[in-house]
C-alpha cells in the first residue's frame, strides 16, 4: 500500500555519481549524454534501459552485434575511435529525467583533464538536448582546451523522447558518427 509519505520520499532528489569516461587514446569522437539514469546507475553502465536506442543505434552505425555484451560493445566503440562520457560528475535527481537535475547541485566533470588526455577527439556529440545545454553553460565557458572542436547536438536515444522514431534517430546518429572530420 502507497501512502502519500511514501509517494513524497520517492519524489526526494538522490545523489547521483555519474561514470569514468570510456574512451582509448586515440578517441576522435566524444558522445556526452547528461547523467546515467537509475537503470544504468543500478548496472553501472552507459544507456542500459532496455529501450534505450543508443546501443541498436551504434551497432547498426557500426556493425556490431547490439545483444552483445557490455565489454564487447565497449570495445566496438573504443576500435571506432568514439568515446562515451556524461557533462555531469554529479548532481541531485530525482528518478532519471534530465528535467528533474536540480541545477543547484551539479557538478561538471573536468573536461580540460580529459580533452588534455585525449588529444585528437575533433567531435562532440550531444546524445539529447540537455546535454548540450549542461556542456554550453556549465562547461565551456570555463574550458580552454587549445582546440577547435565541432558540436553536434543528436536527438535522445532516451525512451523518454518519442517525438522521433527509431529511424529518424538511426539516421542522425549515423551522419555524426559515419561524417569525414
Amino acid at each position: 500500500m502507497n501512502f502519500p509519505a511514501d509517494r513524497a520520499m520517492k519524489e526526494l532528489p538522490h545523489h547521483v555519481q555519474g561514470f569514468a569516461p570510456v574512451a582509448a587514446a586515440d578517441a576522435r569522437i566524444l558522445i556526452l549524454g547528461s547523467m546515467p539514469g537509475i537503470a544504468s546507475l543500478k548496472q553501472t553502465r552507459y544507456y542500459a534501459h532496455p529501450r534505450n536506442a543508443f546501443w541498436p543505434i551504434a551497432a547498426q552505425v557500426l556493425g556490431f552485434d547490439p545483444a552483445a555484451d557490455y565489454p564487447h560493445r565497449l570495445r566496438a566503440l573504443q576500435h571506432a575511435r568514439i568515446a562515451l562520457w556524461d557533462v555531469l560528475q554529479t548532481c541531485e535527481r530525482p528518478g532519471s529525467l534530465d528535467a528533474a537535475i536540480r541545477l543547484d547541485t551539479l557538478v561538471p566533470n573536468d573536461f580540460a583533464a580529459f580533452f588534455q588526455a585525449h588529444p585528437h577527439v575533433v567531435r562532440i556529440c550531444f546524445n539529447g538536448t540537455k546535454a548540450a545545454a549542461l556542456y554550453r553553460r556549465h562547461v565551456l565557458p570555463q574550458l580552454a582546451c587549445g582546440r577547435s572542436l565541432q558540436y553536434l547536438d543528436l536527438p535522445s536515444t532516451s525512451p523518454a523522447h518519442a517525438a522521433a522514431r527509431f529511424e529518424e534517430k538511426l539516421a542522425v546518429w549515423r551522419e555524426a558518427l559515419t561524417r569525414p572530420e
